[in-house]
């Protein structure tokens, strides 16, 4: 397999902040590089050494950033692009965290972005979903439904688990005449399963607009119509207009697939936004982070119905009790 290096630049305050959502995102290897462990080691200098190597002399004139290597597949790209839109945020909120930016090692993003698709093939996804990219054909007979996504440049293939951990839940809950809350939609793969399972109406929410505008696109693509679905861009957390706007007490299912950190710190929205006895299906949650998103759940009221892994990612289906 080959692998993509990638640098992000950014502050001594950054650091903790970013390697954890790194860690949340499933990045478990990474290097740091920091002007400070040189000051550190010159400190240890006649007790833990004598010979200095150039290659930690360097340390002193660096900037301090975060080393580490995707997969060249859409697993990869999915987390490329979920890494790129956390920095956007990060940018939006905190003044002292470095100058954010990715570099990528030895390619051009464009071109990476556009080899990655080499391996994004028609796939099974549940017992009702073949996913495919819009730039391939299936010609195979089938009665699942045929899923076209271009996911551009947002989260959202179908290969990630997450994504087929969430597909897999809505299989099991949606019905005719539900109301559905996609949040955190990236390039609408979930709310356009949740459309061809027969749901009534989807809203669809990210706080990219690149997200919202590409999602559009994949329902035209897969022929959604128009009055089922609405889209909303902005951040939910921050904005209480579009909070309202986008309902209380009004959705029988909400979808996010985002991650622990985020479902937790909005976790009194999601259960705001349900009927009484709606359903919660909550993913992009790491295996050891289960747990924690689970009690946060409970606490405010949600009973857990089930929850299933792939791959150390989980997805947590809940109800209102």
């Amino acid at each position: 397999m080959n692998w993509l290096e990638v640098t992000i630049y950014t502050s001594k305050q950054g650091l903790e902040t970013i390697t954890g959502i790194l860690l949340q995102m499933g990045v478990t290897g990474f290097v740091i590089e920091d002007p400070d462990d040189f000051e550190e080691f010159l400190s240890l200098r006649g007790q833990t050494w004598d010979y200095m190597e150039e290659s930690v002399e360097h340390l002193k004139d660096v900037e301090t950033n975060i080393k580490f290597y995707l997969a060249e597949n859409s697993q990869g790209q999915e987390t490329f692009i979920e890494i790129k839109k956390m920095l956007e945020r990060l940018k939006a909120e905190y003044d002292d965290y470095g100058s954010l930016r990715m570099e990528l090692g030895n390619v051009n993003e464009e071109d990476w972005a556009n080899n990655w698709k080499k391996y994004f093939k028609p796939f099974t996804v549940g017992e009702k979903f073949v996913i495919k990219p819009t730039w391939e054909t299936y010609d195979e007979s089938t009665e699942r439904h045929i899923l076209e996504i271009d996911p551009n440049s947002s989260f959202g293939t179908g290969q990630h688990y997450t994504t087929q951990l969430c597909i897999e839940q809505l299989e099991k809950i949606i019905t005719p005449s539900c109301e559905v809350l996609d949040m955190g939609c990236g390039s609408g793969i979930l709310s356009i399963a949740a459309l061809m399972l027969g749901a009534n109406h989807v809203t669809a929410v990210d706080i990219d607009q690149n997200s919202v505008d590409i999602a559009c696109e994949n329902f035209a693509q897969n022929k959604m119509d128009v009055t089922r679905y609405t889209t909303y861009c902005g951040n939910v957390m921050a904005d209480e207009a579009l909070e309202n706007k986008i309902g209380h007490q009004k959705y029988d299912t909400v979808v996010a697939n985002i991650v622990a950190d985020v479902i937790i710190g909005m976790k009194h929205q999601l259960k705001g936004f349900l009927k009484p006895e709606g359903k919660l299906i909550a993913s992009g949650i790491i295996g050891d982070r289960a747990d924690e998103v689970k009690a946060h759940l409970e606490e405010i009221g949600f009973e857990i119905e089930h929850i299933n892994e792939k791959n150390d990612w989980v997805a947590i289906l809940a109800h209102i009790k």
